[in-house]
């Protein structure tokens, strides 16, 4: 697909947006890597090709369509219990405070690159705080887009996880990739 100017949307139904973390600490073999989708969650792209790159930005996701996807390591397997205890710790004020913040927001202030190969400078709203975030990404050979970006859960204010007395630690940094198509809006 070839990207001409114009307006997009894109998200959950033409796409997939994931977080990846990973676990530290002494006792980190008895947790997970986990992988979490983003169940809801939708776009819009205002796109004007050439040079430089003319984008404008704006994704939307629900916290409560946060769901476990899978864990990886961790002495015993992840059980739909540990998943749904997880979904619920990741709605809770302990981690993104979604009674509050019940949306996590990205838009670009600027664009680099061309639609194979871009890298876009916005902002990130999550838990009620608006930091700067950059995401790479490009257009695949079969018309994907396809990006990510990581972050750091301090910098917004939020406290990575720990069990066992802080023997066991979620990783500071989440990575975030997405795979989408974009769909031509008439709006």
């Amino acid at each position: 697909m070839d990207i001409t100017a114009g307006r997009y949307v894109f998200g959950a139904q033409h796409g997939t947006l994931l977080l990846r973390t990973a676990r530290t600490g002494l006792g980190s073999r008895a947790g997970h890597d986990l992988i979490i989708e983003a169940t809801t969650w939708s776009g819009e792209a205002m796109i004007e090709p050439g040079e430089p790159l003319g984008v404008q930005i704006r994704v939307e996701v629900d916290v409560a369509g946060l769901r476990v996807v899978s864990g990886h390591g961790g002495i015993k397997p992840l059980t739909e219990h540990d998943r749904n205890e997880i979904r619920r710790l990741l709605r809770s004020d302990r981690l993104l405070h979604a009674d509050k913040y019940p949306t996590i927001e990205y838009r670009s202030d600027s664009a680099a690159g061309t639609p194979e190969s871009f890298r876009l400078e916005g902002h990130l709203t999550l838990a009620g705080t608006s930091h700067p975030l950059t995401v790479v990404g490009g257009q695949s050979t079969d018309g994907h887009l396809k990006g990510s970006a990581t972050i750091a859960q301090t910098h917004w204010g939020i406290k990575p996880y720990t069990a066992f007395l802080g023997a066991l630690k979620v990783a500071d940094e989440v990575h975030i990739d997405f795979e989408t198509t974009l769909i031509a809006s008439g709006r």
